[in-house]
C-alpha cells in the first residue's frame, strides 16, 4: 500500500538493464502471484492463466475506488492525521493478519517498518491539514523517488521509461512547491511531498525482502504504524460512538479490503492492465472531497498534476512493449501494490 493506495508502474520492457527496474503497482509488498499475460513481482512467484475477462479489471477497479476514498474519511471524521493513521492501520492490519501463512522476524524488516509508519503518518497529516489534490499527486511521485534512491542508495539502473518519467513528475512537483509553499499550509505540503519520499523507500525496502511472505509484510507494517502511533494517538480525543465506526470502515473499506481485491484481480489481469486501472485512484480524490466539502482544486495543482500524470502514463504505456524473449526467460520487476 502507499498511504492511500499505490502509485502504478508495470513490467519491464526493452530497455530496462535488469530486473530490478524501479516500478511499482499497487501498494507495497502485497502479491506473489501474476497471470500469464504479464509478469509481476520479484522471481519465483506463482503464475497462474489470465482469462482477460471482466472480473480482473473490475477487481482492481473496485481496490482503486475503494483506495481514493482517503480523502472522504479524512473529511468527514474530526480527527488528526496521527489519530486516523492509528485507527486505519489497527483495523486494516486485523483484517489482513488472518491471511498471513509464513510470519518469519529479521531485523531487515525495520528500516520497512519504520518508513510505512512515517508514510502513514505524513500522508493522513497533509491529507487533513491541506488539499487533498495537492496530497495525493504530491504522493503518487513515489516512483520519481524511486528511480532517484535507487540509483544513490541501492545501485539500482533504471529503464529508459523511468527517466522519461522522471522529469515531468519533478516538474509538476516543482510547479505544486512554488505556489503551494507561499499559502496557508506549508506543513501540509511538505508532509504530502514527505510521504511520497517514504513511500519510495518502503518501495525499495520491500525489493530487498523477496524472501518474506507479501501478506506477512503489509500486515506487519499496518499493525507496527499503529503500535508505534498508539501512545500518541491514545492520548488525544478518543472517539466517541458512531466514530468508532466510521473509523473501523476507514480502516476495513479504504485500507483492508483493497488489499484483498487486488490481490485477487493480479491473478486475473496482466500487471500492465492493473496499472492503468489503479491511476483512477487519485483522480477520485479530489472528487470525494468535493462532495462532501465542496473543496475546488487550485489551478497550479491541476497543473502540476496533470504533468504528474503524463510521467506516469508514459512510465506504464511505455512497459507495454517487452520482447518475447524477456517473457519466457521470466525477467520481471519488483512488483509492489500504495495509501
Amino acid at each position: 500500500m502507499n498511504a492511500s493506495g499505490g502509485p502504478p508502474g508495470s513490467e519491464p520492457n526493452a530497455d530496462d538493464a535488469n530486473t530490478n527496474a524501479p516500478v511499482t503497482t499497487g501498494p507495497p509488498g502485497l502479491t506473489r502471484v501474476a497471470c500469464d499475460g504479464g509478469p509481476t513481482g520479484p522471481p519465483g512467484l506463482t503464475r497462474v492463466a489470465c482469462d482477460g475477462g471482466p472480473t480482473g479489471r473490475l477487481l482492481v477497479l473496485s481496490a482503486a475506488v475503494l483506495w481514493s476514498t482517503s480523502g472522504l474519511f479524512a473529511a468527514l471524521l474530526p480527527f488528526s492525521g496521527l489519530v486516523l493513521a492509528f485507527w486505519r492501520a489497527l483495523f486494516a492490519g486485523g483484517l489482513l493478519l488472518p491471511l498471513v501463512r509464513q510470519p518469519r522476524w529479521s531485523w531487515r524488516l525495520a528500516p520497512m517498518m519504520l518508513a510505512f509508519a512515517a508514510m502513514n503518518y505524513t500522508f493522513l497529516t497533509a491529507l487533513v491539514e491541506g488539499d487533498a489534490t495537492c496530497t495525493i499527486w504530491l504522493q503518487h511521485t513515489a516512483p520519481a523517488w524511486v528511480v532517484v534512491m535507487g540509483v544513490l542508495f541501492f545501485g539500482e539502473t533504471p529503464g529508459r521509461r523511468d527517466w522519461a518519467m522522471l522529469p515531468w513528475a519533478l516538474a509538476g512537483v516543482g510547479l505544486i512547491l512554488s505556489f503551494e509553499l507561499r499559502g496557508e499550509s506549508p506543513r501540509a505540503v511538505l508532509f504530502g511531498l514527505l510521504s511520497g519520499v517514504t513511500y519510495a523507500f518502503v518501495v525499495l525496502s520491500i525489493r530487498q525482502l523477496r524472501e518474506f511472505d507479501s501478506q506477512w509484510l503489509v500486515s506487519l507494517n499496518l499493525l507496527f504504524t499503529a503500535a508505534v502511533l498508539s501512545p500518541f494517538a491514545l492520548g488525544q480525543a478518543r472517539p466517541a460512538g458512531w466514530q468508532y465506526l466510521g473509523l473501523a470502515m476507514f480502516g476495513l473499506l479504504q485500507m483492508g479490503a483493497p488489499y484483498v481485491l487486488f490481490a485477487r484481480g493480479l491473478r486475473r489481469i496482466t500487471g500492465l492492465q492493473a496499472s492503468s486501472i489503479v491511476l483512477i485512484e487519485p483522480l477520485l480524490v479530489p472528487v470525494w472531497v468535493y462532495l462532501v466539502r465542496g473543496d475546488i482544486p487550485r489551478t497550479w495543482t491541476l497543473i502540476g498534476a496533470g504533468l504528474i500524470l503524463i510521467g506516469l502514463v508514459r512510465q506504464t504505456r511505455s512497459a507495454a512493449v517487452q520482447p518475447a524473449a524477456s517473457r519466457r526467460s521470466g525477467k520481471i520487476s519488483t512488483s509492489t501494490p500504495g495509501e
